[in-house]
């Protein structure tokens, strides 16, 4: 069985040094070359293999560069915690792998824009036209798309999975007898940075898989559904404007927890009791959520698992993975007082 002193005494070099290599040693000044052949002259002689190759794989990725290209800006994170939760996971996944995160881009800084074909791969938070991004990286098996609007089949692509969430939503609020159920969310676009053309509305999942799910039940009812920013301002707007019909709904859904503080507010002014006058479901399961007055029952979005996913995703591609994979995450209801039930 060959030994350290076996490798060292083959390439020239010190048993402490090939020590030092074959532990994935950072701090050891020692040459490329030098690193590349202690580990083959490793390999030929067979010292404990599958030590190696995990230690071999371990001190690759410790060279992998990527970069990271979000839409959303850091103040929209702090308004929004959704997006950070994503960009966390994808950073704490990449520190436990040892992978780099070298470069991120924020698409609505036009300046900041520039290609980084150089990358070992990239890994895009936010629905972002692919003509695009391609622009940016040209490595189509080397990008992950996390939260992005479309099906994009040529690449592996991250997302929850919201029709699951909208059914159970509706399902908990006509098991505790609702029959008039409204809707407050944002809109959805796929942003385009190049200068060549305007942003791209399209479908907001929630929205659309509340809308279908109610008219299969026989439910659905336009004038309860009302559209606003994504924040808390936007969900105070929009939940006055839905007080100010002649007919309510006796439950909201809102497509997520930042518009549901501001709803709160617009139920509190009006004098109206939540559940009482009406029960209210958020989506995203933010840290306040279980101390508002009423605690939120809200949609727990597992987005620092989105993150993490999309580096797994990524890596597996950079060490051989041909078939681009698509991979859904799931929710759960945390049921609390908003809606009038305790689980």
């Amino acid at each position: 069985m060959a030994t350290i002193k076996d490798i060292a005494q083959e390439a020239g070099v010190s048993a402490a040094t090939v020590s030092r290599v074959l532990n994935n040693d950072t701090t050891l000044a020692v040459s490329e070359e030098t690193r590349t052949r202690i580990f083959s002259i490793a390999e030929k002689l067979q010292y404990k293999p599958s030590r190696l190759r995990r230690m071999k794989k371990e001190e690759q990725r410790s060279r992998q560069q990527i970069g990271l290209l979000m839409w959303s800006t850091l103040e929209d994170e702090h308004e929004d915690p959704y997006f950070f939760s994503i960009r966390k996971g994808i950073e704490a996944r990449c520190e436990e792998l040892g992978i780099s995160i070298v470069k991120v881009l924020r698409g609505n800084t036009r300046a900041e824009m520039q290609p980084v074909h150089e990358l070992d791969g990239v890994i895009v938070v936010g629905s972002i036209d692919e003509d695009d991004v391609r622009q940016l990286y040209n490595n189509r098996e080397r990008l992950v798309f996390v939260n992005h609007s479309y099906e994009l089949n040529e690449y592996d692509t991250v997302k929850l999975h919201f029709e699951q969430a909208t059914r159970a939503v509706i399902t908990h609020l006509k098991a505790l007898g609702h029959n008039k159920i409204g809707y407050i969310g944002g809109t959805d676009s796929v942003h385009r940075f190049s200068g060549q053309a305007e942003d791209k509305e399209t479908e907001e999942p929630r929205r659309l898989f509340f809308e279908r799910e109610l008219r299969e039940l026989g439910l659905y009812d336009e004038s309860f559904v009302v559209k606003a920013y994504w924040s808390s301002n936007g969900g105070y707007d929009a939940m006055k404007r839905l007080l100010k019909q002649s007919t309510r709904p006796t439950a909201c859904f809102i497509g997520s927890d930042p518009m549901t503080v501001g709803a709160l507010r617009a139920l509190h002014e009006h004098g109206l009791k939540v559940p009482e006058d009406m029960a209210i479901v958020g989506f995203d399961d933010i840290e306040i959520s279980a101390y508002l007055n009423p605690p939120l029952t809200t949609v727990r979005a597992h987005t620092e698992q989105m993150g993490r996913a999309a580096v797994q995703l990524l890596l597996e591609r950079i060490e051989g993975r041909e078939a681009a994979v698509h991979m859904t995450i799931n929710t759960t209801l945390i049921v609390r007082e908003s809606c009038g039930s305790l689980l």
